[in-house]
């Protein structure tokens, strides 16, 4: 006989009966014929951990405005906005909002289409850079929440510093594409390793590659911790099911944050990145 434990954690792989399983196919969780197999669950787990994490942060920001109004920024094809949509912003009442911001219109299009079709109606998507958006009249001046999952090129950076400008009170990243720190690794290699051994972590090539995301996740943190924000850096998913599985969540907290801004000018000297100190930026103090 299976225990109550198996059944449930069986149950929790499944289809939430308030989900819409339209949306479900158009995202390939589910099949045609609507069931899931092998992959398609695989992915709902991940879903559904996901939203384990950023439903409490809807639930503080809503209780504090009476409002909510989130950003997904390099949204693609807006996965993750429509997930949240259809378990948690459906069932809201007006004006709670959420905004897709992708730079491909093809994409833009697309969203809109599906919203449409799916009746989500508090759902806007934006073609648009990042400096485009933080002065936006689409957008409102308040926003709670600033996501970014797997965005592409510079697009979670781009959400930092979007989430930075508007004084968002959540922002939230599965951080992609840090190939531009290890860029900049392998330009001062030579440089760095005359100084001393530390350089030693990045020689080899695929070092060059681990390291530089690693220190991409470490950079992206300590800039958030200078601008007054709460940190916490966990594992998303088990490895097993992606190697880009590092989850960010800041909360606005009005810290201090001058000794993060000096471990992060330190640690771009130390490493010879300097050249990032724009991606970066800190506040003056």
């Amino acid at each position: 006989m299976m225990s109550a434990m198996s059944k449930s954690k069986e149950k929790s792989h499944e289809v939430r009966p308030e989900q819409s399983v339209e949306l479900l196919k158009e995202l390939h969780i589910l099949t045609r014929d609507g069931k899931l197999n092998q992959d398609s669950r695989r992915k709902l787990k991940q879903v559904y951990h996901l939203y384990q994490f950023i439903e409490p942060l809807l639930v503080d920001a809503m209780e504090a405005r009476g409002e909510l109004a989130l950003v997904d920024h390099g949204a693609g094809k807006s996965y993750l906005g429509f997930i949240l949509y259809d378990l948690y912003f459906k069932a809201l009442q007006k004006p709670h909002h959420i905004y897709g911001v992708e730079q491909r219109d093809e994409l833009v299009v697309r969203s809109r289409e599906l919203a449409a079709r799916l009746g989500f109606a508090g759902m806007s998507f934006i073609g648009g850079t990042v400096d485009e958006m933080v002065s936006s009249p689409q957008i409102p001046a308040v926003i709670d929440v600033v996501t970014a999952l797997h965005a592409c090129d510079t697009a979670t950076d781009d959400a930092i510093h979007f989430g930075l400008q508007r004084q968002a009170k959540f922002i939230v990243l599965v951080p992609c594409c840090q190939a531009e720190v290890a860029a900049a690794l392998r330009k001062t290699k030579a440089a760095s390793l005359a100084r001393g051994a530390l350089a030693e972590l990045w020689r080899h090539p695929i070092h060059t590659r681990e390291f530089g995301s690693h220190v991409t996740n470490v950079l992206r943190a300590l800039q958030l911790e200078a601008h007054g924000y709460q940190v916490n850096v966990t594992e998303l998913v088990g490895w097993e099911h992606s190697m880009k599985n590092e989850l960010i969540i800041a909360c606005r907290s009005n810290l201090p944050g001058r000794k993060a801004a000096q471990r992060l000018g330190e640690l771009l000297d130390m490493l010879g990145l300097n050249d990032l100190q724009q991606r970066f930026f800190v506040p003056k103090n």
